[in-house]
């Protein structure tokens, strides 16, 4: 398998995929070793992770060159992603012990009764490429703290950053038959798929987690799906700094390329403040540095898939055919590299594929609205279910708005942020499950109940 650098369009690994007798192999090792290791107490588990932890901020510069070559997120970015994800080990060494504990519901009377939560056993953590970091991490070392051993399939557009996993991991103390990393496309990914697993962790696309749903459905194990979102934000009149919630939405919508399943996708703007708010944007957007990743100062790198560029083209040329104003940007760039100008639309509705379908690109569309029960409706019409962001000075109105809302995550006044302290879930097209808080430390786990008479 060839690794491409999205920059330069150049090749600059070969990987062996794993074969299916390959693949058979690591299941059979991992299940072994998982006996073992389930054996271990949650702090020695816990003590492999802290070390790992250490090992990739000490590597972090190397690491996030690595990470910049394969996927052409920015430099300064690739290191934000490493040095942020460490919040995830903390969290994990400040509760990942009591909330594995078992617990004691009554401990008196006839019949004492308590709880243990064991480990499901071996899972299959199918990873994305935008965040592998943050997204790898809120599978496969809280996976690894409560018992279980782990079969990681990197997305093919980021196995050098999978390896880097398989290789620390290692050092820290995380036996080798406790993690596997496996490296292919689509067609590794299938094997898995049918292979003998007791749980699957994917994060990607609606297409494909709906794939995994129904390919495993009969398994009945657990599956965990972290899919897409067509995010909104709506810019109330009353908001204290229009341009600097102007910048802070620019941010949210093009920050990785707007690569990001929780970036906004869609604005709406209080026709108050809507052409004020739109010249502030544009200004921001106009002043983020494309080019090369490699460079601390670029903002805007490449697409990390050229299959992107089509996607984002069709719905400018619809948006456009439909009456939206192009405001910057709106095309690919010319010469090497899959790169996409940071594009803003204006004068949007929801007949235009742009507020509907998921970009996963630096393109943003606002439509101006007029109450916040019109900005309700829109923000409510979509298939997805992941978050939604106010902007107000007013937190009562805000969250007369946000509360209306099917979605896992809400904001007010801020954006296209995660926390390890709360749970990062989906709703009806965003996904299945839990990740990340207490929620995500048991989404590893299953409930043993014990019934015992002295």
């Amino acid at each position: 398998m060839q690794i491409k650098n999205p920059a330069t369009e150049e090749i600059i690994a070969d990987l062996e995929e794993t074969s299916a007798t390959e693949l058979n192999v690591k299941l059979e090792y991992l299940r072994e070793g998982q006996i073992e290791w389930s054996k271990k107490s949650v702090d020695e588990r816990l003590s492999c992770i802290i070390q790992f932890g250490v090992l990739i901020q000490e590597n972090v510069d190397k690491l996030a060159k690595i990470l910049t070559s394969e996927t052409g997120k920015p430099l300064q970015q690739s290191l934000n992603e490493i040095k942020g994800a460490q919040n995830r080990i903390d969290h994990l060494k400040q509760n990942a012990t009591k909330w594995l504990a078992p617990e004691i519901l009554v401990n008196s009377g006839n019949t004492h009764e308590k709880i243990v939560y064991e480990p499901l056993g071996v899972i299959a953590n199918i990873s994305a490429w935008n965040f592998p970091y943050n997204v790898g991490y809120n599978v496969f070392l809280y996976a690894l703290v409560a018992g279980n051993s782990v079969l990681y399939k990197p997305s093919e557009y980021a196995s050098l950053t999978g390896k880097q996993f398989e290789k620390y991991l290692w050092q820290a103390g995380i036996p080798k038959n406790v993690f596997q990393c496996v490296i292919g496309g689509g067609e590794v990914g299938q094997r898995i798929l049918e292979a003998d697993v007791d749980g699957y962790f994917f994060t990607g696309s609606h297409t494909t987690g709906l794939h995994i749903a129904k390919s495993v459905a009969h398994k009945l194990v657990p599956v965990q799906l972290e899919l897409g979102g067509k995010d909104p934000l709506y810019v109330m009149e009353d908001v204290k700094d229009v341009k600097q919630a102007a910048i802070n939405a620019a941010e949210g919508a093009f920050y990785n390329n707007g690569q990001s399943c929780c970036a906004v996708e869609r604005i709406y703007v209080s026709e108050k403040i809507y052409d004020e708010f739109v010249d502030a944007l544009v200004q921001e957007v106009n002043s983020y540095k494309i080019g090369n990743p490699a460079s601390l100062e670029t903002f805007i790198g490449p697409l990390t898939r050229p299959q992107q560029i089509e996607i984002l083209k069709a719905q400018v040329d619809d948006a456009l055919k439909q009456g939206a104003n192009l405001l910057t940007g709106g095309k690919k760039l010319e010469g090497k590299g899959y790169y996409f100008e940071p594009t803003v639309l204006t004068h949007c509705n929801h007949e235009m594929k742009i507020m509907k379908d998921e970009s996963f690109g630096p393109i943003i569309g606002i439509q101006k609205v007029s109450s916040d029960e019109e900005a309700s409706e829109l923000m409510a019409d979509t298939e997805y279910g992941l978050t939604a962001a106010v902007f107000s000075s007013n937190e009562e109105r805000a969250m007369e708005v946000l509360n209306k809302l099917n979605v896992g995550t809400v904001y007010w006044n801020c954006c296209d942020r995660v926390s390890p302290n709360v749970p990062w879930s989906g709703r009806n097209n965003s996904g299945l499950g839990a990740t990340l808080s207490a929620q995500g430390i048991r989404a590893f786990v299953q409930p043993k109940s014990y019934h015992s008479r002295p």
